[in-house]
């Protein structure tokens, strides 16, 4: 077991999913047909030995809280663990006070609690495998005060915008944190995930709180880089950040390659998510499905390629969908011509027989419309 609580943050300020975003929050949205972004670091915290875990919500959050139920599906230690959902302190999205530090007062004392000495912090919007008992364990050993996990990165040009970027002295110490701007092709990207004592947790939180309403964990972080121990470790392997639609998108279609989902997933470390029981997927006679991620429950009578299609989705006669995200319960209508488009939940594309966006701008079809 491992000797630390968990804390899965929202998203921050630098996270902005136009369209998507309107019907739930980012840690809930559906990731290649069955997952949802916080089964990720739920489901690392929980292969790591992190039985309890504190899963802060905020904007429209009665998605994610049915997801995440009991927490059972998480293999969390059913005598003494425990997934703890605690409410933002301003439900507002719009609201710029809304942030993570006012929410951590909000619940200070189910923080204080916790008896668990360490906490690690993750994001709900990184999607990535880490063993964070492994990384618990180099934090103790090396006797920093906050340990960052953080990947070198050679494409921040066109991918990583807005998110953190950390700048390292030459022992892997963290001098500033800063944005990436787009401005530089290698980039040490940070993937928001802290390693600490509950104690020196709880005086940063207290602290951002007296000095400004509107600091972010990141910010109290960045101020006390010259303060304190803080110190990077280097994670390897497959990282995407969902923090726009065109990230959203690259993230489901990258992991069609088949090398990238094998760094990702691995029969050692699974990722765990809430099941459906539904039927296989049929498929009629003489379709053609290449390189996509099909889930079960779905009819299939159309053509497919370089896609993923979530639960229950109809795919009628003739249709032809490439390069493109269908979420559950959609329906594609006869000979529907679909290519670069995210179409939301149980959305109707049955009159419109030609929807083509840009890989580098995918259309999008708001959830339940029918066109």
């Amino acid at each position: 077991m491992c000797n630390a609580f968990g804390i899965v943050n929202y998203e921050g300020p630098n996270v902005n999913v136009k369209g998507m975003e309107d019907y739930r929050p980012v840690s809930a949205f559906s990731f290649l047909g069955r997952y949802r972004l916080i089964d990720f670091p739920i489901s690392n915290m929980s292969n790591s030995g992190v039985n309890h875990i504190k899963v802060f919500v905020k904007t429209n959050p009665r998605s994610l809280i049915e997801h995440l139920g009991t927490g059972r599906h998480y293999n969390i230690n059913s005598k003494r663990g425990k997934l703890h959902i605690l409410p933002a302190k301003n439900m507002d999205d719009v609201d710029f006070y809304n942030n993570d530090i006012n929410s951590y007062m909000f619940n200070m004392q189910a923080i204080e609690d916790v008896n668990q000495p360490y906490v690690i912090l993750a994001p709900a919007h990184m999607i990535y495998r880490q063993d964070f008992s492994n990384l618990l364990d180099a934090h103790i050993e090396s006797g920093a005060d906050i340990t960052m996990l953080y990947q070198n990165v050679d494409n921040a040009k066109e991918a990583f915008i807005n998110c953190d970027v950390l700048n390292l002295n030459k022992q892997k110490g963290v001098l500033s944190i800063e944005k990436n701007r787009g401005n530089s092709k290698s980039k040490t990207i940070s993937l928001e995930t802290y390693v600490m004592s509950k104690d020196l947790f709880i005086s940063l939180v207290k602290k951002a709180a007296n000095i400004s309403s509107l600091y972010w964990f990141r910010d109290i972080v960045n101020e006390e880089c010259s303060e304190l121990d803080i110190r990077g470790v280097a994670h390897r392997g497959f990282v995407a950040c969902v923090n726009d639609f065109k990230s959203y998108f690259n993230a489901n279609i990258d992991l069609l390659d088949y090398d990238k989902a094998m760094d990702l997933f691995n029969s050692d470390w699974p990722i765990y998510t809430r099941t459906n029981d539904s039927c296989p997927t049929q498929y009629y006679s003489d379709v053609t499905v290449q390189n996509s991620m099909v889930s079960n429950g779905c009819i299939v009578e159309g053509d497919i390629a370089n896609s993923v299609i979530g639960r229950g989705v109809v795919i009628k006669k003739g249709a032809v969908i490439k390069n493109s995200i269908i979420l559950p319960g959609a329906i594609i209508g006869e000979d529907v011509h679909i290519e670069n488009v995210v179409v939301d939940k149980k959305a109707r594309i049955v009159r419109k027989k030609e929807l083509i966006g840009h890989p580098d701008q995918p259309l999008y079809v708001k959830r339940n419309d029918k066109i």
